[in-house]
């Protein structure tokens, strides 16, 4: 789940569209020639989502085509791996494989640095080179600046992703509150919730939600080579354009009006999910990381959209299996990687709500998921995937928790806003 993702392929109008649910995999033949009896295993994934879900059973299968290895899982949050990797990485500590943000500032940033271990030979070797279209491998390649799209392979997801607006179907329908189809039609609901008390947008201050709301609001007034300057450097980037002037000036509004409450500006993602999962925050607009927990755990009517007006989004291929270059049991990774691509893993993680990479059309039987997986192959088909607006630059996400946190408490306007985003992208944009 979550942010920091990039790439440097021009288009992601590939992305799954074709293969997404037809590709084959091959299962692990259970070999590699470790003879260690442990695989460290670290992730973020909530138990109840799709990937947690999936990975659970690969540490099963794992298990059973590996008699007497263990699989050691310890969990992190999503904080604790983005801060603490570089360090982790270059120490005798490092697990044997992790799941890590993907993009030139994360990924690709240990990628440089070298922290993670060269996958290509293994990426052939295995076949994961075929199974991933060429846009949700963007993210697993990244040349000697760290720069995703080409160069060799340091990482491989065995999901995609991308966010969309999840609605309450009982609140609009308490409120009288038709389901959005437009734009317009999202403001105007979001004026009748506030009207009745109600604050409609789940938020999180603290974390990632509060910055892709901003850059989903970019976005709509952006296009494909506007994302190839910002993302993949291939062109200059202006915060002051339109697209970032709109967006800043939009969420500011936003909160002035109260859609989305001065209170969130320290919140946490997850606080923000269990908001609309309590029934509380009528409207969350997020990732498709968050389906199979609302699956599971919400109790009333919930249907979704791509965001109204506008033919681009945040998404990418999922986050990464990583294998830190001072792993002690690389050969078990790959196997484990091996197994997260079979066909068994990649038709739970569809049925539980994920977006799976290689998984049988037919194999997919839940209503829900399969309409996650349309909407997402609509918006692959019309190169909608824009990546993540902290992937650009190391460091860059702190910058945009930071700032947005402002626009939030209303303690910077959206101009100094827009000033700062601009002297820390170029701070850390590489000189090509």
């Amino acid at each position: 789940m979550l942010t920091a993702r990039r790439r440097v392929v021009a288009s992601a109008a590939a992305v799954l569209a074709g293969t997404l649910l037809l590709a084959s995999c091959g299962d692990s033949d259970g070999g590699g020639s470790s003879d260690a009896k442990t695989l460290r295993l670290w992730h973020y994934e909530a138990p109840n989502s799709a990937m947690g879900a999936a990975w659970a059973e690969a540490v099963r299968e794992f298990e059973a085509q590996h008699p007497g290895v263990k699989v050691k899982f310890e969990e992190k949050s999503f904080e604790q791996i983005q801060k603490t990797a570089p360090m982790v990485l270059n120490s005798s500590d490092a697990p044997d494989l992790m799941e890590y943000n993907k993009g030139n500032a994360t990924a690709g940033l240990l990628s440089k640095q070298g922290l993670l271990t060269d996958l290509s030979a293994e990426a052939t070797k295995r076949g994961w080179d075929k199974l991933l279209s060429a846009g949700v491998r963007t993210t697993s390649q990244y040349d000697t600046d760290g720069v995703m799209g080409s160069g060799k392979w340091y990482g491989v997801p065995n999901y995609a992703e991308y966010t969309m607006v999840y609605f309450n179907k009982d609140l609009f329908a308490k409120y009288g509150i038709a389901e959005p189809k437009t734009f317009d039609d999202l403001v105007s609901a979001m004026d009748t919730f506030v009207d009745n008390d109600v604050t409609p947008l789940a938020n999180s201050g603290a974390e990632y939600l509060a910055q892709q709301y901003v850059y989903q609001l970019a976005l709509s007034r952006a296009d494909r080579s506007w994302v190839d300057s910002y993302e993949l450097y291939k062109g200059r980037t202006d915060f002051h354009d339109a697209a970032w002037t709109y967006a800043a000036e939009t969420f500011a509004d936003w909160v002035k009006k109260g859609y989305v409450a001065k209170t969130s500006s320290g919140t946490k993602a997850e606080e923000a999910g269990v908001s609309f999962i309590q029934g509380k925050a009528p409207v969350l607009f997020s990732g498709s990381w968050w389906y199979g927990r609302f699956q599971a755990e919400a109790k009333f009517d919930w249907s979704t959209t791509l965001w109204p007006g506008s033919n681009l989004t945040l998404g990418s291929g999922g986050n990464l299996w990583v294998v830190p270059e001072n792993a002690k049991n690389k050969d078990l990774a790959y196997d484990f990687i091996d197994i997260t691509m079979s066909k068994k893993i990649q038709n739970l993680l569809g049925n539980k709500g994920g977006v799976p990479v290689a998984a049988d059309a037919a194999a997919i039987t839940d209503p829900r998921a399969k309409k996650l997986i349309t909407d997402f192959n609509t918006l692959s088909d019309r190169d909608g995937l824009a990546f993540y607006p902290d992937w650009p630059v190391p460091g860059f996400y702190d910058v945009l928790v930071s700032e947005t946190q402002k626009l939030i408490t209303g303690s910077a306007t959206p101009d100094a806003y827009l000033d700062a985003l601009q002297e820390a992208y170029d701070k850390g944009a590489p000189k090509r």
